[in-house]
Order: structure tokens, then C-alpha cells, then sequence
């Protein structure tokens, strides 16, 4: 299984992060994409992902930090996309739930991101609350190769515009919530080619770890809730997610995390 989004560089995780991982590995887990959300982010997710073999970095600005950032940051995000090493841009999007950051701000942001993706033929890894369709019309625009729709809450319609671009949607702790009955409808149906699996730890804890910390081994629960809802083997699932994660982010597995 690989974990297509994960922050290991958390504080949530400074207590006992080798474990963590350790305990992930053993229960399938082969690789952790891990996405940077500032700046500040960028040497810390380097580090992991230059010390494990089977961890690999994105790079970006997520939305919620943008109030905090600046020009010079995408000149910092530019430089560390140029070392080499990142199998995406990311985090970025628009999140549109969250209301006091100006949605224009978020924007102006978002676009310079993707420009960066473009530039650098990367893919990119993008947070997409409330904002689905505008997020849409600006990924149209920049001529993309795809990448991974994370946490995907969207319709129908909006599921199928992003495969339609070339992009996999990412699914998991939201789907253990017998609540969920549009993301679980989606996992059920959508072509599986179309899915990859994350956990986007320490955040979005499952139904049997609400209000607590989130953890990458609970990658198994969600292959098995997976293969449940589409009535299929828990094998297959797993081998067709990995697949699809791979070819969302193909630097995976071909030295991406050791620029030369």
C-alpha cells in the first residue's frame, strides 16, 4: 500500500514517529508521500524523505497558510523544486470552508503553484474544500500531467471532470463513517483506476479514532473498507491503488528523493 498523503513531519508525531512508521510498515504500507505546507516545512520534509527509502516529498504552499506568506516564498518553493527530489507541487489548492482567509489571496497563490508545476513537468497534489470548481477551471487552464485530488468530496460530475484531466482521487478515514454517504458512494463506484488511498495523518482520524491522532497503519482498514464497499477482494484493491499511485506520481520509485 502506499499512503499518498501523510504529514510524518507533524508535531503530533515528534513523540514516537519512528514507531509509527515502523508499525505502518508492518501492517503493508511500502511508501509515504509526504506533502509540505510552507516554507518553513520544506527542510524538515526533505529530511524524511532523504533518510527512508521509502518516503518521498512534495513541496508547496498550502491554503490555509497563505496569510502567512509571502513573494519570497514561492522564490524558496521555486529553489526547492530546482534541487531535484519532489514527486509533486504540494499541497496546494483553495479551501473555501475556511473563511477568513481571502479567497483572492488563496487564488493569486494557487495559480503561481501551478505555473511552478508546469514549469517543472511535475504533478501536483491539491487540497480541494468547498472549492471544487473553481480549483477545476484553474487546473484546466495550466496544462497539467495530473496528480492526486486529495480528500475528495466533490460530485459526481466533479469526480469525473478530474479524471478526466488525468487526475486520481484520494480517499480515506471519511469512507469508515457510515455518514459519509456521498464519499462512500464515490469509493463504490467510481472506476477503480480512478482511486488512491491516503490517510493524510495526523488529520481526518477515522471513525474508531475520532478525536484522536490519525496514523498511517490504519492504511489496511481503509484498503479493507474499500474492497467492502465494491464488493471485491482486499489484494486487488490494494494492487490497483498502489498502481494508480504510481501513475499519478511517477518520479515514485525512479530516484526522486536523490537529486543528483
Amino acid at each position: 500500500m502506499i499512503d499518498t498523503h501523510i504529514h510524518l513531519d507533524a508535531m503530533e508525531f515528534d513523540g514516537d514517529r519512528e514507531e509509527v512508521i515502523a508499525a505502518a510498515r508492518a501492517a503493508g504500507v511500502s511508501g509515504f508521500v509526504v506533502p509540505a505546507v510552507d516554507v518553513a516545512s520544506f527542510a524538515r520534509v526533505r529530511a524524511l524523505a532523504d533518510a527512508r527509502d521509502d518516503v518521498y516529498c512534495a513541496f508547496g504552499i498550502h491554503p490555509l497558510y497563505v496569510a502567512q506568506a509571502c513573494d519570497s516564498d514561492l522564490t524558496a518553493l521555486e529553489a526547492e523544486l530546482a534541487k531535484g527530489g519532489a514527486v509533486a507541487v504540494g499541497e496546494i489548492g483553495l479551501d473555501y470552508f475556511v473563511t477568513d482567509i481571502d479567497p483572492a489571496l488563496q487564488e493569486r497563490y494557487f495559480v503561481a503553484q501551478l505555473d511552478l508545476a508546469r514549469r517543472f513537468g511535475l504533478p501536483v497534489i491539491l487540497h480541494v474544500r468547498r472549492a471544487v470548481d473553481p480549483i477545476l477551471k484553474h487546473v484546466r487552464r495550466a496544462g497539467l500531467p495530473g496528480g492526486i485530488a486529495h480528500a475528495f468530496n466533490g460530485s459526481r460530475q466533479q469526480a469525473e471532470a478530474f479524471i478526466a484531466l488525468g487526475f486520481k482521487l484520494g480517499f480515506g478515514g471519511a469512507m469508515s463513517f457510515d455518514g459519509s454517504r456521498r464519499i462512500r458512494q464515490l469509493a463504490a463506484e467510481l472506476p477503480l483506476e480512478s482511486i488512491v488511498l491516503e490517510t493524510d495523518a495526523p488529520d481526518i482520524p477515522p471513525m474508531w479514532a475520532r478525536g484522536g491522532r490519525n496514523e498511517p497503519g490504519n492504511m489496511a482498514h481503509f484498503a479493507r473498507i474499500l474492497a467492502e464497499l465494491r464488493g471485491m477482494p482486499v489484494a486487488e484493491v490494494v494492487a490497483a491503488t498502489s498502481r494508480n499511485a504510481r501513475a499519478a506520481l511517477p518520479l515514485m520509485g525512479q530516484g526522486a528523493r536523490r537529486p543528483a
